[in-house]
């Protein structure tokens, strides 16, 4: 994929995302966004992994761990998604290194509790995105 490609289809699934919270507004739980953000996706064509596992290699040693993705779309853009008041940098962290550990170039963190997610989504890109071309 191209730069352009992974920003074009992180723009569609926050798209889709800003769909499932005008139907839905915020208070739900997390899992009710991610079901229908899935569904949404799948409906549009898009390969959607939910709650993926996450390995974890260090050294020799590869650990089964419980992290999970909430959703890997298009085996691409990583998206972590919240129902929460306030967005913390240690989720963030989270998200980067759900990326860096997937191999993944770009991230969304979507916040389903607000009034407006657009002014509330935060997008991230890693090297796996600066090593792609234009």
């Amino acid at each position: 994929m191209t730069k352009k490609e992974v920003t074009n289809l992180s723009y569609k699934i926050v798209g889709y995302a800003i769909k499932v919270h005008k139907e839905l507004g915020p208070g739900l739980l997390e899992s009710v966004y991610e079901q229908c953000l899935k569904f949404e996706l799948e409906r549009n064509g898009f390969e959607v992994k939910q709650q993926l596992v996450i390995k974890i290699e260090y050294s020799d040693l590869e650990l089964e761990s419980t992290l999970r993705v909430n959703l890997l779309v298009n085996d691409c853009v990583v998206v972590e998604l919240k129902a929460i008041e306030n967005i913390l940098p240690v989720h963030e962290a989270q998200l980067l290194t759900y990326m860096k550990l997937l191999k993944k170039p770009q991230g969304l963190l979507i916040n389903f509790n607000t009034t407006n997610i657009s002014r509330t989504l935060k997008p991230f890109v890693n090297e796996y995105f600066s090593d792609l071309s234009d």
